[in-house]
């Protein structure tokens, strides 16, 4: 929902961190990679209690996901780096729920479990959406250039990282946020439904 807004804000930063990582040699493909482990190290921190370690770790990860996009547009964008980004993206969404289940399962587990859940079916409601309108020829700038047909929505990755950041920050409140959010999600992926219904029944 504010990813647009945030786009704006963010975007000259990471052009200006960008070029001097594409000018040395630096790959879209390999800074996704790095990002992924710095969201590996970031649940293996939550996992072990290390909460605001993880919280700085993850805001590197995400830091490194806005930078392959934008160095692939000052090199050589790819099919293949647009999936590989939005398959670890998908993966980083389900390693911190996780990692908040295995640090505390007792409290945590069952709203961890709504909150994926919450993301399967979100994911698919936007992937599905996605495949049929690329194979409709169907085009969208909404979120800026992208490698595939990139649906929006009410919960988009500006707001499940504050929500993770609000695990880190406020962790008995966990359920909470969770539950909360896992309702966000589930009602984005109701207005994708209807959103696909209009399209694709056009």
């Amino acid at each position: 929902m504010f990813d647009g807004s945030l786009r704006r804000i963010v975007d000259p930063f990471l052009l200006a961190v960008a070029r001097p990582l594409a000018q040395a040699g630096a790959t879209p493909d390999g800074v996704t990679l790095f990002g992924f482990a710095l969201a590996l190290a970031a649940a293996a921190a939550i996992m072990a209690g290390w909460l605001m370690t993880g919280f700085a770790l993850m805001v590197a990860s995400r830091l490194c996901d806005g930078l392959d996009g934008t160095i692939a547009k000052l090199t050589k964008p790819s099919d293949f780096g647009g999936y590989l980004d939005i398959v670890l993206d998908f993966a980083f969404y389900g390693l911190i729920p996780l990692s908040f289940a295995v640090f505390d399962p007792q409290a945590n587990a069952l709203p961890a479990a709504v909150l994926l859940l919450s993301f399967y079916v979100n994911g698919a409601s936007f992937l599905a959406l996605s495949a049929i309108a690329a194979k409709r020829g169907m085009t969208t700038e909404a979120r800026g250039r992208k490698s595939f047909y990139f649906p929006t929505g009410l919960a988009e990755a500006g707001e499940t990282f504050a929500v993770f950041a609000a695990f880190c920050l406020f962790p008995a409140w966990f359920g909470m946020i969770a539950y909360g959010f896992a309702a966000l999600c589930f009602l984005t992926a109701a207005a994708r439904i209807l959103e696909a219904r209009a399209l694709l029944r056009a």
